[in-house]
């Protein structure tokens, strides 16, 4: 069975998923989408898969099922352009408006996304006195760490979505090898089957969850949020300067949601919006 057949059977969907966009699944909604502040996200069509890598390190190892509801998620890492023009502010060391906003803190991340809602007139996910996610409003939210996984392999089942491991890194991703010890514009590298850029590389990305190395041995399989409460929230996908090894569908990474110190690396930290996909 090749990787196309493998995904399509995966996501119990009859289209062909290789190529930059989903065909022939979730009919009734658009298989992309550009927001009212001009930014392209792609349907993700739920499905279930196996998060964790057995070969991991002690907190990836636990593999276990995981189905997650169909969302919408940003074809790119939100950008300074972006960023500056819905916060106000551009927090970056690396300026270029085409590139991915970085240094910014998680409580930035979860700001931006409650502005972008309201200036496209949809409901905040977010209340900033508690921090706390509201997963039935239909404004814009960080990504659940399963969600981040789920569409990072965008029905991959290895350590990549793409063949050819680590020797094929560099037409998917920034990082350390190939990047000058910066980050670059968003979307010049090949994207993965569901059409998503810089899923590896260019800057880490805030998920929603909280985070516990023992979370995997306890997590439900539907929708996963995470723990209720912890110190870290965690950041997925590497940056442009990790090494290959780190640049994995299911690396973990954690830090503190209100770090401002560059010295533990937070000029890596970029995020992306999703929102969800209501079904018709």
């Amino acid at each position: 069975m090749n990787r196309c057949m493998k995904m399509t059977v995966l996501l119990g969907v009859t289209g062909i998923l290789c190529g930059n966009w989903l065909a022939a699944a979730d009919k009734e909604l658009p298989q992309a989408i550009t927001t009212p502040t001009g930014i392209k996200m792609a349907l993700i069509p739920g499905g279930s898969f196996n998060m964790g890598d057995a070969g991991g390190k002690d907190d990836e190892k636990t593999v276990h099922k995981v189905t997650v509801g169909s969302f919408y998620m940003d074809v790119c890492e939100v950008t300074q352009e972006s960023f500056e023009a819905i916060a106000g502010a551009n927090p970056s060391k690396f300026r270029d408006k085409k590139g991915p906003v970085e240094r910014t803190r998680w409580t930035d991340a979860v700001k931006y996304c409650n502005a972008r809602s309201l200036k496209e007139g949809l409901k905040p996910c977010y209340n900033t006195e508690t921090w706390e996610c509201d997963f039935s409003a239909d404004g814009y939210r960080l990504p659940t760490e399963a969600e981040w996984e789920y569409a990072c392999r965008a029905g991959s089942e290895g350590e990549h979505y793409f063949n050819g491991g680590e020797s094929q890194m560099d037409t998917y991703a920034w990082y350390r090898n190939n990047s000058a010890e910066k980050v670059h514009a968003v979307g010049a590298k090949r994207p993965n089957a569901f059409g998503l850029f810089d899923m590896y590389g260019n800057v880490s990305e805030w998920c929603n969850d909280f985070y516990d190395k023992d979370y995997y041995a306890t997590s439900p399989e539907l929708n996963p949020t995470g723990p209720k409460t912890g110190d870290k929230r965690v950041l997925r996908g590497g940056n442009w300067s990790s090494r290959p090894k780190d640049c994995k569908s299911f690396r973990r990474f954690a830090d503190n949601p209100v770090t401002a110190d560059i010295c533990q690396g937070y000029d890596t930290y970029g995020f992306r919006c999703v929102r969800k996909a209501a079904v018709k």
